[in-house]
């Protein structure tokens, strides 16, 4: 799926380019998806499980879902850098085509700029454009304060809790919190 192109303006001053992930980003892709593992723990990989990533093999998922009417990966530019990435889907099932899920993860450079509400904004835009969707889902893991902040900012809801749901390498358990956001 592809989206306009859009330009925002980040709370710096300067301008973000937001438009649909291209074949031609994978090698982009690889490096920040390496880049944003290392950066934080509330993402659900470690870097170390995304070393086999290759710049064929995600030019070839980039080639799918471009070409995927249920899927749209929403990337962010700012100064030529590839600075976020952020996705929905949208299930095909019949008893569950009025959801979509989304996913987002900022470099930690580009964090307290407004990317992330300028792209669940334009997400959410997306699923409000399908008459089939009534609801927008997430998750985030448990102390990822600054997440939970955008979400609600944007107007999710969290509505339960999956304990247990992640290990991190210390050997803690964190609980995963979801959230919805009602658009019908």
């Amino acid at each position: 799926m592809k989206c306009e192109e859009r330009e925002v303006i980040c709370r710096d001053g300067r301008a973000a380019l937001l438009r649909s992930a291209h074949p031609d980003d994978a090698a982009e892709m690889v490096r920040f998806l390496l880049d944003v593992c290392g950066e934080t723990e509330f993402l659900l990989a470690y870097p170390e499980e995304r070393q086999s990533l290759t710049d064929e093999g995600e030019r070839t998922f980039l080639t799918r879902l471009t070409a995927d009417d249920n899927e749209l990966m929403l990337t962010a530019w700012v100064d030529g850098q590839l600075a976020g990435v952020a996705n929905i889907n949208f299930s095909t099932r019949l008893k569950m085509r009025h959801r979509a899920n989304v996913a987002i993860s900022i470099r930690r450079a580009y964090w307290r700029l407004g990317l992330g509400t300028a792209m669940l904004t334009e997400l959410v835009d997306v699923a409000k454009a399908r008459p089939e969707v009534r609801q927008v889902e997430l998750e985030f893991i448990e102390g990822n304060s600054r997440a939970q902040t955008l979400y609600a900012k944007v107007g999710f809801r969290v509505v339960g809790v999956r304990s247990n749901a992640f290990a991190l390498k210390d050997g803690a358990m964190k609980k995963a919190y979801l959230m919805q956001l009602k658009i019908r």
